[in-house]
């Protein structure tokens, strides 16, 4: 082998693609993850039946405990995969998809975590209710909700597919469409027997595999690359098919004007989207108080921060080690990149170290999958059964003005939310079929974009104008979220290309793939109109109750 500074061949790596002898071992560790988690859920969900064990956990976690499975719910399958399939595939511009998650911490940090766990109970729409109480405010923030976690649902089960495919050695849809099917019907065992309790402990292993695999995966490849990280990004470069072009920004986002303008929005999506994901907040009202769950946040914070430096290298370790179109080829969204490096890393093909290797990484990968459809599922069924069933459909308010009549017990309301875990993930599953070419980490900021166009406005405004009305919350989730749906529909996604939704046909008008330069705005936008042009006055004694309780936690649960 020549050498290269003293490391590596310059030549194209050889194909690593897995073979046959990994199946049983990668299998065998996909089983015990399996059963290990359905233990957790056995023993956590027989603690408490009640609504608060189910929605929050009983709220008795610590910052630490709660940081962990925020992260945990956070480092999804579009981290561990699409992020280090990104970077593998495109270079610089995959490294800057990367920070837009990070920094979205901030925004959370700064503005929801302690007034959201003040101002709640079990979802978004509680915190609206506090002083926007209509049924029909509720009604759209839990909407929209289910949507969001819907779309991230798809994105983490088709990672599921690509994996599984890639542990059998086959291509085939069939192999994807089973382990589809496989992981909701987990999800919805997981979310229906354990509940939140259930979930966070799921998440909190699933954070600490997730971390240390990577932490194993990275110290091998600096030790590969004996401590040289710029010998790292050389061999990276050559070894991507573009050369040069792969350290430089442009390769994926910055050929045409569309394409900047498409990551722009792309960004602005991810650091905006991630305080309105339903699955983060609700992760606040399981500490006991704010205080708990602003250090929450920031444990949250050291521990994704740590990690996404991490998927840089490891983004990078595979075009070094395995090559871009190696990549591509075992999955053309670079979905499996990091498998595939561990592969390498362990000894390659033929090794035991690389079969062990490959199928641990595997297995924490699908750990991660597993448990962030639990937290998903989990505050989407919620948000059906807390704030469409009980608060918006089965409420009618009383003529003679008095209290509301219809409210189910909170009983009814967890049996509801049991069911429609189920209906949800059947959903999902059907959804997923349809999307498994598309790379997980787009589809998750597809999600951020709907999170960040419907519910961050709503809540944004509700606990900070006092003006805010009824009409301007509903305008503002529909002006975002209906906007958002259209313009990804009529997108490059759905249609009009080989990778797209449906590539036989080609309907699309909008140019970019991610809507939230456009969505995010319409969405303040409508809540704008809707409370200037509203015919009733925003409620002043109800917002100084809000701002009370956020800013104190003066009567929150």
């Amino acid at each position: 082998m020549t050498a290269t500074s003293g490391v590596l061949s310059t030549a194209t790596p050889p194909p690593v693609a897995p073979t046959g002898q990994h199946h049983g071992l990668a299998i065998a560790l996909f089983a015990v993850i399996v059963l290990v988690t359905l233990g957790i859920t056995l023993w956590v969900g027989r603690q408490g039946s009640a609504a608060e064990d189910f929605y929050t956990g009983g709220r008795d976690f610590t910052p630490l405990q709660n940081g962990f499975a925020l992260s945990g719910d956070y480092l999804s399958a579009a981290s561990f995969l699409g992020v280090a399939g990104l970077i593998a595939l495109y270079g610089y511009d995959g490294v800057l998809y990367s920070i837009g998650f990070l920094v979205a911490w901030l925004v959370v940090l700064m503005l929801v975590a302690e007034l959201v766990r003040n101002a709640g109970r079990y979802t978004l729409a509680d915190v609206l209710e506090l002083r926007l109480r209509h049924r029909k405010v509720r009604a759209a923030a839990g909407g929209a909700s289910v949507v969001v976690t819907l779309l991230y649902l798809v994105a983490q089960m088709v990672g599921a597919g690509s994996l599984v495919a890639l542990l059998l050695g086959t291509n085939s849809a069939q192999a994807r469409t089973w382990t589809i099917i496989a992981v909701g019907a987990l999800m919805i065992v997981y979310v229906t027997i354990g509940g939140m309790r259930a979930t966070t402990w799921i998440q909190i292993v699933k954070a600490f595999l997730l971390i240390a695999g990577s932490v194993l995966l990275t110290v091998l490849l600096v030790v590969r690359f004996h401590g040289d990280l710029f010998d790292l990004m050389r061999q990276a470069a050559r070894h991507s098919g573009a050369g040069q072009r792969y350290l430089e920004p442009g390769l994926k986002y910055g050929a045409t004007f569309t394409s900047r303008l498409d990551f722009f929005s792309l960004g602005l999506a991810l650091v905006l989207g991630t305080a309105g994901l339903p699955h983060i907040l609700s992760r606040f009202y399981t500490v006991p108080t704010a205080r708990a769950a602003r250090r929450s946040t920031m444990w949250a914070i050291g521990l994704v921060g740590g990690f996404y430096l991490m998927a840089i290298a490891l983004g990078l370790g595979a075009t070094a080690l395995v090559g871009s179109a190696e990549v591509r080829h075992a999955n053309s969204a670079g979905n499996t990149a990091v498998p595939l490096l561990a592969l390498v890393l362990g000894g390659g093909n033929g090794s035991t170290g690389g079969v062990v290797l490959f199928a641990l990484i595997s297995a924490i990968a699908f750990a991660t999958i597993l448990a962030v459809v639990a937290g998903l599922t989990l505050a989407s069924s919620a948000a059906f059964a807390h704030d469409i069933w009980a608060g918006a459909w089965r409420v009618r308010p009383r003529r003679d003005g008095g209290a509301a009549a219809g409210k189910p017990t909170e009983q009814q309301e967890v049996v509801v939310a049991r069911f429609a875990a189920g209906g949800i993930g059947a959903v999902a599953i059907v959804i997923s079929l349809y999307a498994q070419q598309l790379n997980v980490a787009f589809l998750v900021g597809l999600a951020f974009a709907v999170a960040a166009s419907s519910n961050l406005p709503v809540l944004l405004y509700s606990l900070f104008w006092s003006r805010f009305t009824a009409r301007g919350a509903v305008w503002a989730v529909y002006g975002g979220l209906v906007p958002a749906i259209v313009l990804v529909f009529f997108s490059p996604v759905v249609s009009g290309s080989k990778v797209a939704l449906f590539p036989g046909v080609d309907f699309h008008w909008f140019p970019l793939e991610n809507p939230g330069i456009v969505s995010i705005p319409l969405g303040f936008l409508a809540g704008w109109i809707g409370t200037l042009t509203s015919p009733e006055p925003a409620d002043a004694d109800r917002f100084a109750e809000l701002e009370v309780r956020a800013l104190t936690g003066a009567g929150a649960a």
